[in-house]
């Protein structure tokens, strides 16, 4: 089994302390002791590779790093963008696609989403979003956590899509299917994962305009909280980047 992954502010050689929530957790709930492998990750794309050196307490632990490796940002990088689910289904779409690999994840204020990020409410949205993205790239042993960016109005999405380098709408009437569409082998991929009401005549168009065609996944209609996490998957077998 891989180490486990724990969150520090900065990369060093030698010995590290870990500490508060991060220290609290591999200390009193994962339990680590002397001798056991650990990794520490900025979440940027840098981790320091070592072992348990001592425990202290019930919140803190010396690591003795001996390697520290930095990943290269991934290439073509996947960004998608996700209208608000009702509920925790948001978290739940962040957590699986930051689990398959997604780089970048734009909440999206869709002219059908039930959902609305408004003041107090929609920032804590928000942080709710970005906390999953981070535990979820832990859990799931990654250097390099994804993005979740402040939410975006259909304005700035249709601003995104035209500067990327494919750009795509998931829709279940698109003529063409994502399996066989021509990717970039470099550059900027954004994909637009619509609200469970379906993307509006008005944000299709305003997409268009901005570059991004429609593609169908397959034959079945994936929930908006899983058509992200789906479409992710496809992209990075079909890049090499799972190769």
């Amino acid at each position: 089994m891989t180490a486990p992954v724990f969150v520090v502010d900065h990369v060093t050689a030698g010995t590290v302390t870990l500490d508060g929530p991060e220290g609290r957790h591999a200390v009193s709930v994962r339990r680590l002791r002397v001798g056991e492998e650990i990794v520490l990750t900025d979440g940027a794309g840098t981790g320091a590779y070592g072992t348990v050196a001592a425990v202290e307490g019930k919140d803190r632990l010396d690591v003795s790093v001996t390697e520290v490796r930095t990943e290269p940002a991934p290439a073509p990088r996947i960004t998608v963008v996700q209208a608000l689910p009702k509920g925790d289904r948001g978290e739940l779409a962040v957590e699986t696609m930051t689990e398959t690999g997604v780089d970048a994840v734009v909440p999206w204020a869709a002219s059908r989403c039930i959902t609305q990020w408004k003041g107090d409410r929609g920032l804590k949205a928000l942080a709710k979003w970005r906390a999953t993205a981070r535990e979820a790239g832990k859990q799931s042993r990654r250097l390099r956590f994804p993005e979740v960016a402040d939410a975006a109005s259909t304005k700035q999405v249709a601003a995104l899509l035209a500067a990327a380098d494919f750009a795509a709408v998931l829709h279940e009437e698109g003529a063409e299917p994502l399996a066989t569409a021509a990717l970039p082998a470099a550059g900027e991929i954004v994909l637009v994962v619509g609200p469970e009401g379906g993307v509006s005549p008005q944000e299709l168009a305003a997409f268009a305009e901005a570059g991004a065609k429609p593609f169908r996944l397959g034959r079945s209609v994936l929930r908006t909280s899983t058509a992200g996490t789906a479409a992710t998957a496809l992209l990075l077998g079909r890049s090499g980047r799972w190769s």
